[in-house]
């Protein structure tokens, strides 16, 4: 059944004609992957879904029933309640469950009322509405919702403590999360993503990606990672040239069906050029000839090359941006030695006593949880920050350029050229164009503000500044976030072909794929604050990276289990040797009984012949008497202590 369908759709911005008939349908339970360079209309379209633009002409429908979900690229939560803890904007994604709630406690409260006064009939009344309104609380997953809220959340990367704090001392990538979060707790009918994974670290994404692939309802997701498409989604919408097409299968699938149909155009093409260029030949012939058949002839041609179906080639792919890094003089052979590094913000340690050494050449991905100080790593080494404690040594002549995932490097007040010719005032205005020019700035969008400028087109412009500088070591923090899918492998190849050392953070697995000899995983559980992961297969990266992690884990879980399963018998074997001595000790205390039992009925005998020898054949004997009294004062005492151990 058809979830969604576009019909015609066209949407234009003045004169850019940002979107032009557009048509496609999505059915129940399809994953649809939008794909396109920055700029090609991708939010623009999610935005003409949900209604927020209206189309110029065509329309856009939805099953009657169903429910539309949309994360906004970059969600604006501050127009929120202050004081609102983040569990609370969970809540409030169920506000019919909130009022339930309200209602079923207020109907408790009556109720209650109703019985201490005697009100028994009006009770049982209310009583009745109570059940069928908990019936529907219940139904509609009210016991639930708000366990399923908090769940989600710790999913997502949330701490504990984080599920009371403040809204508005949340960072833009925990916004990000939040909201992710909120919207896939209510499980609309049509999920739309605008490039979710922006914020979420390796095993929030591999979360997210199992939740995807089990879920049975409509999703449509904007990305640029290659790696979450290709797991999460079964069509792809390519917008291009303002149009757009929907494929049967992932990126992947995708970009070689896209490669297989160029060529075969391509193929088809040259041969019906190769077509044209004979009848013509032959037309051209029998202009030579000028014989009265000929001209017949000459006809009969023309009217076949006028209803031949002209094959036209597929539209060149818009432009990559074009990079080169340009390496320094060869450094050192040790490039950076940490020693004990520890840093900390106020009174909480981020990095604690981690070391590591980094050669020439190696090419180093860190990566860990959000929060586990990647980024502060890679300021640390930058010396942008000042450690606690320890030490960071770089090697002789090591050059750094370094790449900030916020673009922070850029004013915001100069336009574009101006930061360039600011940064290399010695280059010619020239130089600097062409420079500008490989990252897809023409004249109109050089004399642009930065403040102008799209997060896309920051990135450009910081790695546009970079290129121009001789480095031999390159640090690099999530430099794909805000790159498109070209511009991405165009990076990729460029840090393939530099001839220094790259250290980097990233949470695109296609990139740590490409690139990544070696892996570092920041890691506060772990003794030493990081896994270091030496890679044998450069090629797959990532996946030797999740090989390696998978086959420590499981080593670290057995050993786990071992120490258990000998604790148990450790164990065990206590709780026998309690259990022995404890039977031991209870024999013992029987056979204490059973003596005692036999000794007080001799010495109780031995007191009744006593007593009938004292008031009989002694009772004119006072020496005997008294050796009587004497001999019953010693058996009374010991009786009382018999009686005390068979009680």
């Amino acid at each position: 059944m058809i979830a969604l369908s576009v019909s015609d759709v066209s949407l234009s911005f003045g004169m850019e004609t940002v979107l032009k008939n557009i048509s496609f349908s999505v059915n129940d339970g399809d994953r649809v992957g939008v794909i396109g360079v920055n700029g090609a209309g991708k939010t623009s379209l999610f935005k003409v879904i949900t209604g927020d633009y209206s189309a110029d002409f065509g329309a856009v429908y939805l099953q009657k029933g169903y429910t539309v979900g949309c994360l906004e690229q970059n969600p604006d939560l501050t127009a929120l309640p202050g004081g609102t803890m983040c569990i609370e904007y969970m809540y409030s994604a169920f506000p019919h469950l909130l009022s339930m709630e309200k209602k079923i406690s207020a109907l408790e409260n009556e109720i209650q009322i109703l019985s201490e006064n005697s009100m028994h009939e009006e009770a049982v009344k209310r009583t009745s509405e109570l059940t069928e309104l908990n019936r529907k609380f219940a139904d509609g997953g009210g016991l639930e919702f708000r366990s399923r809220c908090k769940s989600m959340l710790l999913r997502l990367g949330f701490e504990e403590e984080l599920l009371t704090q403040n809204i508005s001392t949340l960072s833009g990538g925990q916004y990000t999360r939040l909201a992710l979060a909120r919207l896939l707790a209510t499980e609309p009918d049509v999920l739309m993503l605008d490039e979710p994974t922006n914020h979420l670290d390796i095993d929030s994404l591999a979360w997210l990606e199992s939740f995807i692939a089990s879920y049975k309802k409509t999703v449509i997701i904007i990305s640029h990672d290659r790696y979450f498409l290709d797991r999460t989604t079964n069509k792809t919408l390519h917008i291009q040239y303002a149009g757009a097409r929907l494929y049967n299968g992932n990126y992947t699938e995708t970009k070689e069906l896209q490669e297989a149909e160029a060529a075969s155009l391509e193929k088809r093409y040259k041969e019906q050029q190769k077509e044209i260029a004979r009848i013509r030949a032959n037309i051209e012939f029998q202009r030579r000839c000028n014989r009265e058949h000929n001209f017949v002839t000459i006809r009969a041609k023309e009217k076949q090359l006028a209803r031949m179906e002209k094959v036209e080639l597929a539209p060149p792919p818009p432009k990559d941006i074009r990079i080169k890094f340009s390496s320094e003089e060869e450094s050192a052979g040790d490039v950076i030695e940490v020693k004990d590094l520890s840093f900390s913000y106020g009174a909480s340690p981020l990095i604690s006593g981690i070391s590591f050494l980094i050669r020439r050449y190696e090419r180093v991905l860190f990566l860990g949880k959000n929060g586990c100080g990647k980024s502060t790593l890679m300021k640390l080494i930058n010396s942008m920050l000042t450690p606690d404690k320890g030490k960071i040594t770089l090697g002789y002549n090591i050059k750094i350029g370094y790449y900030d995932q916020e673009n922070r490097g850029l004013s915001m007040n100069k336009t574009v050229f101006e930061e360039l010719h600011d940064e290399y005032p010695d280059k010619k205005d020239g130089e600097l164009r062409s420079a500008l020019a490989l990252f897809l700035f023409d004249a109109d969008d050089i004399i642009k503000p930065i403040s102008v400028l799209s997060g896309g087109e920051r990135a450009r412009l910081t790695l546009a500044k970079l290129m121009l500088k001789k480095v031999n070591l390159l640090i690099m923090d999530e430099p794909t976030n805000h790159l498109d899918i070209g511009s991405a492998e165009a990076l990729e190849n460029a840090l393939l072909a530099f001839d220094g050392t790259i250290i980097a953070v990233s949470h695109d697995r296609y990139f740590i794929n490409r690139i990544a000899t070696r892996i570092i995983e920041l890691d506060k559980d772990n003794e030493r604050g990081l896994v270091d992961y030496a890679l044998e297969d450069y090629d797959d990266a990532y996946t030797e990276y999740m090989r390696i992690r998978a086959a420590a884990k499981e080593k670290r879980l057995a050993l786990e289990a071992q120490e258990k399963e000998s604790r148990k018998e450790s164990s065990a074997k206590q709780d026998y040797e309690q259990r022995k001595r404890e039977a031991a000790e209870r024999r013992a205390e029987e056979k204490r009984a059973r003596d005692a039992k036999e000794k007080i009925e001799k010495l109780e005998a031995e007191l009744t012949s006593l007593e009938e020898e004292l008031f009989g054949e002694a009772a004119t004997n006072y020496v005997r008497a008294a050796e009587i009294e004497e001999r019953k004062m010693a058996i009374e005492e010991e009786l009382l202590a018999l009686y005390e151990i068979v009680m």
